[in-house]
């Protein structure tokens, strides 16, 4: 029964009297509670959820807005389509994936009519054959991706936490700023890949920044200037502009049309993305045989790729306030690899710089995405001559432009420095191992760093004894607030934790400290007071064998002789009688840590009937 009460003065607190019933656990398992019969559920409702949630399209599609969202995903799709053209998706995993290539099908596997001095080899016959692997390698990635999806193994998602994430895109915004730098200047440097790959990257363009193309670094300016303007008065001016400038639509074609007429790559030397293939390869089935060689690196791959697709995606989440489901994206990103692998393509995988691009020029949903494959595919087959002439300092500019607000998460720093250290260090090493390993490497240090942190957690809890604030029922930390106040004779312990075989004995540790209580000195004590009782008492045992009487009464003295006798021998030892756990904010306790928990309750508690055994043990009573 609840009873509330209210004081007649406007300003005064509610008060909440409560009655209840106590209850003890077995009861209410066998009378209280009664679990329900589960019955298989096959309705047309939970087949329509499971094919909805298996194609999210079908539930966004119906209620498509057309005049909110279409431009913007025209644009978004055309802008993300063009740069999508002159290179590859994503350079970790181009750089995996090559390796693997050159592994399985080597220079010297295509030697012809050479010697060690000089090596002729069959390229055509070699490329091709690097084909066919990367295409197995591909089909592999798919189906270990897909199951993996089934197995419901998108819960490897929950790793990555905020912190991790916006420092491994941090890092990202890094490598590709630095791989675009050479475009940009219109200088000639090899690629580098693995550790310390932006060092020896930002190394070898400063080495040949002497051979810059003034004209090609004129025009990448230019163009990131115009970028961040167009940007600017896009977001100034977002509710007064009935639609978003297109600028990089508009970079595109102009500067496409200069080159065009001006014959940049031959009067002024300037890089354009060139000859782009046409047309489609038949579909083929790929090459089996070449599986268990792969498989190692096929599960790394697909390992790599879903954690860079799940990490933009949660970052692009938190920032639109939506969710995302680790196992769809596996599922998604399985068929993608599967089916497309019988036509001959690559690995598939988030990209940093074209989703920056698909957001920052108005996309809204995968509508954008479609038409961007649309016009590659377009390229592909029939009109890639229109973009031959299209400056590759003109994509650089593009990237590194929608790359400045990944780099706003710096200011992350300062924020996590006031709020909480261990995800200001989650960041900070998330950041600077994918900088400084690589992507992939970085990524599995960070995520090792962060299961060492929950560990940490659990090492280093926040252990404080509670004090009540004056006339309320609440309860806080003594040595944080002046207000909280111990109750006379009792500790309330507090740890946030929970209690396992990893820490149980920290927290018995720390509930010693903060309660000056030791149980074993504590029953070291009680020995020795018995000890010195024994001796005082010698003429109460020769009372007690002259008179059965007497032996009867201390033999069968009542609880309350007994509770006071208890209350003697603890009173003597500490003012402390009581001792409060409390297991607010404890999530579970193991069989090791219940164990413990059970030990330290005994030695704490002396019960009574310990006692008298060792009453009778001693010689006090018979």
């Amino acid at each position: 029964m609840e009873l509330v009460t209210a004081s007649e003065e406007p300003s005064a607190a509610l008060m909440y009297h409560v009655e209840r019933p106590i209850f003890n656990e077995g009861y209410i398992d066998s009378e209280l509670l009664h679990r329900k019969k589960r019955t298989p559920n096959c309705s047309s409702e939970k087949a329509r959820s499971v094919v909805f949630g298996f194609l999210p399209i079908l539930t966004w599609l119906p209620s498509y807005p057309l005049k909110e969202y279409l431009f913007g995903d025209i644009v978004s799709g055309i802008s993300t389509g063009v740069m999508q053209l002159p290179q590859g998706t994503f350079a970790v995993i181009s750089l995996m994936i090559g390796g693997v290539a050159v592994r399985e099908a080597p220079d010297s596997m295509f030697a012809v009519n050479g010697t060690n001095a000089s090596q002729v080899v069959d390229f055509e016959a070699r490329d091709a054959r690097r084909v066919e692997v990367v295409v197995a390698l591909t089909t592999l990635v798919g189906i270990i991706q897909f199951v993996l999806g089934l197995l419901r193994f998108g819960f490897l998602a929950i790793y990555l936490t905020e912190p991790l994430v916006r420092g491994f895109t941090t890092a990202a915004a890094v490598h590709v700023s630095v791989s675009q730098i050479k475009y940009l200047l219109g200088v000639h440097t090899p690629r580098f890949n693995g550790p310390l790959s932006v060092v020896h990257s930002l190394d070898a363009v400063f080495r040949n920044i002497a051979s810059t193309n003034v004209v090609t670094l004129i025009i990448g300016l230019v163009c990131m200037v115009f970028l961040y303007f167009i940007k600017d008065l896009n977001e100034r001016f977002k509710k007064k502009l009935p639609i978003p400038i297109p600028g990089e639509i508009i970079v595109v074609i102009v500067s496409t049309g200069i080159s065009y007429g001006m014959v940049m790559s031959e009067n002024y030397g300037v890089e354009v993305v060139g000859k782009i293939p046409t047309g489609l390869l038949p579909p083929k089935i790929p090459d089996f045989s070449v599986f268990p060689n792969l498989f190692p690196d096929a599960f790394a791959i697909a390992v790599v790729g879903f954690s860079i697709a799940i990490s933009l995606a949660k970052t692009f989440a938190l920032k639109h306030g939506y969710s995302v489901d680790g196992n769809q994206e596996l599922i998604a990103l399985g068929l993608c690899n599967f089916m497309s692998s019988f036509f001959h393509t690559f690995v598939v995988t988030a990209s940093m710089s074209r989703s920056l691009v698909q957001e920052s020029t108005g996309g809204h949903t995968e509508i954008a995405g479609l038409l961007a494959s649309i016009l590659v595919l377009l390229v592909v087959v029939a009109i890639g001559f229109v973009f031959q002439p299209l400056p590759t300092t003109v994509l650089a500019a593009i990237i590194m432009v929608n790359l400045l607000g990944m780099y706003k998460q710096l200011k992350d720093i300062p924020a996590l420095w006031r709020t909480s250290k261990i995800e200001l260090a989650i960041w900070l090493v998330s950041f600077f191992a994918s900088v400084l390993l690589g992507l992939d490497y970085g990524l599995v240090v960070a995520m090792g760093f962060a299961i060492l942190t929950v560990i940490y957690r659990t090492q280093c809890p926040k252990n404080a004894l509670l004090g009540q604030i004056p006339d309320t029922g609440l309860y806080f930390d003594v040595d944080e607030y002046e207000e909280a106040e111990e109750c006379s004779g009792i500790k309330i312990f507090q740890s946030n934790t929970s209690i396992y075989f990893a820490n149980s004995d920290l927290y018995v540790s720390a509930l010693k400290a903060k309660t000056g209580i030791d149980p074993a000195q504590l029953l070291t004590g009680r020995k020795s007071q018995l000890k010195y009782a024994k001796r005082d008492n010698g003429e109460r045992k020769a009372v007690n064998h002259c008179s059965s009487v007497k032996k009867n009464a201390v033999m069968n003295e009542n609880n309350t002789e007994s509770e006071s006798e208890d209350d003697f021998f603890l009173q003597r030892l500490t003012p402390i009688h009581t001792i409060i756990l409390d297991f607010t904010p404890v999530n579970f306790i193991d069989s090791v840590g219940a164990k413990t928990i059970k030990s330290v309750s005994q030695q704490l508690l002396f019960p009574k009937k310990t006692l008298e055994d060792r009453l009778v043990r001693s010689g006090l009573i018979h």
